[in-house]
């Protein structure tokens, strides 16, 4: 396989003060996996598909085949396939047909139980691996849900890649795993996520809430997501620091805690665009969050052509993650005389700095009884260099902007019941289609 796709993306906004607001100045997709053709079919290795058969063994040696041979095309038939935790190789393409489910084995069976919480796939310094086809893997999450503010409970991950190289993730279905769907870490380089459905309940459903159900985290280099459809128990996308070139592209958000960044952001994450995708019923539309222990510098950030309806939050920064005051943890209902007072802290390579950010056509409307928005930076690391253009957000509270400088505002429309525009500002330089916000 063999795909390369480059957007060139060329902004600079002159800010007032003479700064130049530089945003992502070039994406080059991420070099797909290169796998040979050789197939292994899990049925020639002694799989069942009867449900109660326990496929582990036979799984694995499908795949420890296509290893020996140099590579291959591991293929999960129509049927449903029992299974535990799987090793991969490199050089290996996972194919599930599309009336394919691999399940989870059910929680009395699984492997190490809660005292493991072991990996279902796993793999660590690879190169060139895919997870695709039409088929579905189901974690039979629901049993291990309640276990997740239990001390000492560890629930599996369904798919667990660190530092790995050419990772293609396509067209799969993934369900109710246990914890987190995707979580791709360390050096990792080179992803793509496309066309992936995830779903799991939401952490707020009344009969079945899953809990740390993210759908999608990726932290590495040259990232796609496209064409995904996801609703979830949490961050429905989230990476953190040694995070870059970041492209989420034509997505679809239900439930979950919308696109996120954070919170560890030591080590730094720049150049994310995020465009062209629908949030509905989310907790948050943009979410970008640290603290002053796990924070580093956030920047060059584009929030481009989205659509949120009925979302918690349309948009969302902070750095005062675990503030241990409740004054300051309720985001909605915080107020300037309160966020004003919030102490200073000398700056450390933990501090959380977030700066050149843009927000640009942007439609939202906000539940009931919440905030339009909320910026709100630290009072020794103000949020620097934003952009909101064609923002238009209608909810009930006004939008927040809390520490920040050189915010400026061009056509927005933020309607609330205090009126148009009427924003909640302290400690903030904000300009509004050019006139300096009090």
């Amino acid at each position: 396989m063999n795909f390369r796709y480059s957007l060139f993306i060329g902004l600079g906004l002159l800010l007032t003060t003479g700064q130049t607001l530089q945003a992502q100045s070039g994406y080059v997709a991420p070099t797909l996996p290169s796998i040979p053709a050789k197939e292994f079919n899990i049925k020639a290795y002694g799989a069942v598909s009867d449900n109660k058969t326990d496929n582990t063994q036979a799984v694995q040696d499908a795949i420890d085949a296509a290893g020996k041979a140099g590579g291959g095309c591991v293929v999960i038939p129509s049927g449903t396939y029992l299974c535990g935790p799987l090793q991969f190789i490199s050089n290996l393409n996972f194919h599930l047909d599309s009336a394919a489910v691999l399940r989870f084995l059910p929680f009395d069976r699984y492997p190490g139980g809660l005292k493991e919480g072991r990996s279902f796939i796993s793999g660590s310094r690879l190169h060139d691996i895919a997870i695709t086809g039409k088929g579905t893997i189901d974690g039979q999450g629901s049993p291990w849900w309640p276990y997740a503010k239990v001390k000492g409970a560890r629930r599996p991950r369904m798919i667990v890649l660190h530092s790995c190289d050419k990772v293609l993730i396509e067209n799969v279905t993934l369900m109710n795993s246990p914890m987190f769907h995707i979580a791709i870490s360390g050096k990792s380089s080179n992803v793509t996520v496309s066309g992936v459905t995830v779903r799991a309940p939401a952490s707020t459903d009344p009969v079945n809430p899953s809990h740390n159900t993210d759908a999608c985290d990726v932290t590495g280099k040259h990232i796609l997501i496209k064409n995904c459809d996801i609703s979830t128990g949490d961050d429905d996308y989230t990476c953190g620091g040694g995070t870059s070139d970041v492209l989420i592209i034509n997505c679809k958000y239900g439930n979950g805690h919308g696109v996120s960044i954070g919170s560890p952001t030591f080590g730094g994450i720049s150049n994310i665009t995020v465009e062209n995708c629908t949030f509905t019923n989310t907790d948050c539309g943009i979410r970008i969050k640290s603290d002053r222990d796990r924070g580093g510098e956030v920047k060059d950030l584009i929030y481009r052509n989205l659509t949120m309806k009925n979302v918690g939050i349309p948009i969302l920064i902070y750095a005062s993650y675990n503030a241990k005051d409740r004054e300051y943890r309720n985001l909605q209902k915080i107020t300037p005389e309160i966020a004003g007072t919030y102490p200073s802290a000398p700056v450390t390579d933990r501090t959380p700095v977030y700066r050149n950010i843009i927000f640009q056509n942007i439609t939202a409307t906000a539940q009931k009884g919440n905030r339009a928005g909320l910026i709100w930076g630290l009072p020794e690391a103000p949020v620097s260099n934003v952009l909101m253009q064609n923002v238009h957000i209608v909810a009930d509270k006004p939008f927040g902007i809390f520490f920040a400088n050189n915010v400026r505002m061009e056509n927005c429309q933020i309607i609330t019941n205090q009126g148009k525009n009427k924003l909640a500002v302290t400690h903030s330089q904000v300009l509004l289609d050019g006139k300096e916000i009090k």
